[in-house]
């Protein structure tokens, strides 16, 4: 568990596509993030165990932002 004091950064993760058609453990993986439907977000604390799971499936989902420190990934669709 993380200390009380300290600010943790989170992740704000977007299903892109169905789990349909995948092996189960990637539809587990879904489940496990949290993810039900398409254009589903789910937030989670950014740890290298969320990391890992975003890398088994990255033609499945995408992270939308990082809350926490103001950057946001690519293919969101904001200019900056």
């Amino acid at each position: 568990m993380a200390k009380q004091g300290k600010e943790q950064k989170m992740l704000r993760i977007r299903q892109i596509r169905s789990g349909v058609g995948f092996p189960v453990a990637m539809r587990e993986t879904l489940k496990a993030l949290g993810l039900r439907r398409i254009h589903q977000i789910s937030e989670r604390v950014n740890t290298n165990e969320t990391r890992g799971m975003i890398a088994k499936i990255p033609h499945l989902v995408q992270v939308v932002e990082e809350q926490g420190t103001g950057n946001r990934e690519q293919g969101t669709g904001n200019k900056e």
